[in-house]
């Protein structure tokens, strides 16, 4: 028996299906279920019913299930004692971002060149998605790291929260628009036509809980990933951008005028990771240095 066979196992009967744990597993399917065969045959008992479209656990397999998903967490802490007590960093860190995060006061490229530069044998995969998707990553393990946008809503407790970045949301409309005052209610605002980030973001979600609050609908005529794409449809008079507390400058630049909403609603940046359990080396080490640098340059909350 050997610790692959095992995770193919594990695989196999989380995806109920060989083939999409063969994808997952890059492996080619002839040989997934080979390996299966041979680990039934080592055990003497099939662990896998294959008479359906989907595959499911025999009575000896349900069993086994918990054992092998043990062992192989075991494997796995053995080698992570071992590389913290040698100080190697190597393998893989995943890394998730929230669309449009990376803007030049939020630099985590020069984060990741760094680490990758201090630790060249740990290999750096990044994802840019929306906060809802990211955290259901996080939560069953396909993203080690992941800097998401907060709706307010429960988080699973499995997860890890540091906020590194707070800040007002705001409304923006073109610069020569006289219609709207220095501020509007909220349901003053959703008589408007909004532009807006998409469903599962953090700004979106915290929109839509105080939209709910108050018991508005908001109309969304325009949805796209990045604040300054949001604001470009605002200047060119598209509707009201729903957007983060603007910068110095970014109503020059971008041809709008903010607008604040009340009641007020704050947005909340965050760094998010597995706390339930130990954390590989190289994902600690790239995550304490991404909250050195967030932190260093977001901790004080925008007005």
């Amino acid at each position: 028996m050997e610790l692959r066979q095992l995770r193919y196992f594990v695989t196999v009967a989380e995806e109920a299906n060989f083939t999409r744990a063969a994808a997952k597993l890059h492996l080619a399917q002839p040989g997934l279920s080979a390996q299966i065969r041979q680990l039934e045959r080592e055990l003497g008992q099939p662990l896998l019913d294959r008479t359906s479209r989907s595959v499911t656990l025999t009575p000896v397999g349900a069993a086994v299930l918990p054992l092998a998903r043990a062992a192989l967490a075991a494997a796995g802490q053995i080698t992570h004692t071992v590389d913290e007590f040698t100080g190697l960093l190597r393998g893989q860190v995943r890394v998730g971002l929230v669309s449009g995060a990376a803007i030049d006061e939020l630099d985590v490229a020069s984060v990741l060149a760094d680490f990758h530069q201090d630790h060249p044998q740990v290999a750096i995969s990044l994802t840019e998605d929306t906060s809802d998707r990211m955290l259901a990553a996080v939560a069953h393990g396909e993203l080690d790291i992941a800097m998401v946008g907060l709706t307010g809503a429960e988080l699973d407790p499995s997860i890890g929260v540091d906020v590194v970045l707070e800040t007002g949301i705001v409304a923006a409309v073109a610069a020569g628009d006289t219609e709207f005052g220095p501020e509007i209610g909220l349901a003053e605002l959703c008589k408007h036509p909004l532009i807006c980030l998409p469903p599962g973001t953090g700004l979106r979600g915290q929109l839509e809980r105080a939209c709910a609050a108050a018991d508005v609908v908001p109309d969304i005529a325009f949805e796209a990933a990045a604040p300054p794409l949001l604001l470009r449809l605002a200047a060119r008079g598209l509707g009201v951008a729903v957007v983060p507390t603007l910068r110095p400058g970014d109503e020059a630049v971008f041809g709008v005028r903010q607008v604040d909403i009340t009641p007020g609603m704050r947005g909340q940046l965050a760094l998010t990771w597995r706390a339930d359990r130990p954390i590989a080396p190289a994902s600690k080490v790239l995550l304490g240095q991404l909250r050195i640098a967030l932190t260093t340059q977001w901790k004080k909350p925008t007005p």
